[in-house]
């Protein structure tokens, strides 16, 4: 799947800061947003876990993965929607 073939939300797009689960404000257009919405033309895809090249989903947990980069034993376990702006470990898949 490549990053056209996605269908994005709000809530990965870098300009969206979450107010609580289900909105946020977008620093865009000045407004809260429903955070699983469609996003606009000016999205912006946020860095995630999810869109890095070091993170391994994990088969059995759904919401759950490692960060493959991570030094510690065992691997530091990651969810895909962790937003990693400040990660430098991450590399954009």
């Amino acid at each position: 799947m490549t990053m056209s073939d996605e269908k994005y939300v709000h809530k990965d797009c870098r300009n969206y800061a979450p107010i609580d689960v289900r909105k946020g404000f977008c620093h865009v257009h000045k407004k809260e947003v429903p955070a699983d919405t469609e996003v606009c033309a000016k999205f912006e895809r946020a860095p995630k876990c999810r869109y890095c090249k070091n993170f391994t989903a994990d088969q059995e947990k759904i919401e759950l993965g490692v960060c493959e980069a991570s030094m510690s034993t065992p691997k530091f376990v990651a969810y895909p929607d962790m937003v990693a702006v400040t990660c430098e470990m991450y590399k954009e898949a």
